[in-house]
């Protein structure tokens, strides 16, 4: 039977060969997609929390998500079948005139790893276009991302944007190296993250799911 066990430690360590491996071996054992899934979230989890507590950095993170990436790949079109749904959906991207996308792209797959379904529009993202994309996906959740003090202004933006918009059942949460929860107050954001893991919690919690 397949190991659900090697297929976190797989995932916490990054290692995708194992981790794809494993995957594999509990489809073609017929194993509940949803218990399989439940293994890889577990890994993120803990991933997480290591990274909360120092022990790991981002680069590690990124070595774990991006394992855990191949194994969501290779598992979804059973989810599918099965009827198994992301929990919600988030919108992400980073702030127009701002070009960085690491964090970003670090908290789109930490997301996803948190079955949260992700619509990722990239850098340099207009105000407009997150508005447009989380009407069109129905986004229970803005994400917005900044590295470069002189655009973390743009998110203010966004924010508004979705408010003038009426999509009053969608959330905004910011993040970024410049970023502070001083800040994100400020422009009348509803979250902020410091980091990945916390932006798991966070948008988790402003869905209404946590």
């Amino acid at each position: 039977m397949a190991d659900l066990q090697a297929l976190t430690g797989a995932i916490e360590r990054g290692d995708r060969k194992t981790a794809a491996e494993v995957t594999r071996a509990a489809i073609d054992e017929g194993m509940d997609p949803a218990t399989v899934l439940a293994a890889m979230t577990e890994a993120m989890d803990i991933v997480g929390a290591r990274f909360q507590r120092n022990e790991i950095y981002v680069p590690e993170m990124l070595i774990s998500a991006r394992a855990m990436k191949e194994s969501v790949a290779i598992l979804e079109p059973l989810l599918v079948d099965s009827g198994i749904r992301p929990q919600f959906t988030a919108v992400i991207g980073t702030v127009k005139g701002d070009l960085h996308d690491i964090g970003k792209n670090l908290v789109a797959m930490m997301w996803k790893g948190a079955n949260i379904e992700v619509i990722d529009l990239g850098a340099n993202v207009a105000p407009e276009d997150f508005v447009a994309k989380a009407r069109e996906h129905d986004a229970k959740l803005v994400g917005v991302s900044a590295l470069l003090t002189t655009t973390m202004v743009g998110m203010k933006d966004v924010v508004d944007g979705i408010r003038a918009a009426g999509l009053t059942d969608c959330r905004v949460i910011v993040g970024g190296a410049p970023v502070t929860a001083e800040f994100a107050s400020q422009i009348g954001a509803d979250g902020y993250a410091p980091d990945a893991a916390t932006a798991v919690e966070a948008a988790k919690r402003l869905a209404g799911i946590a």
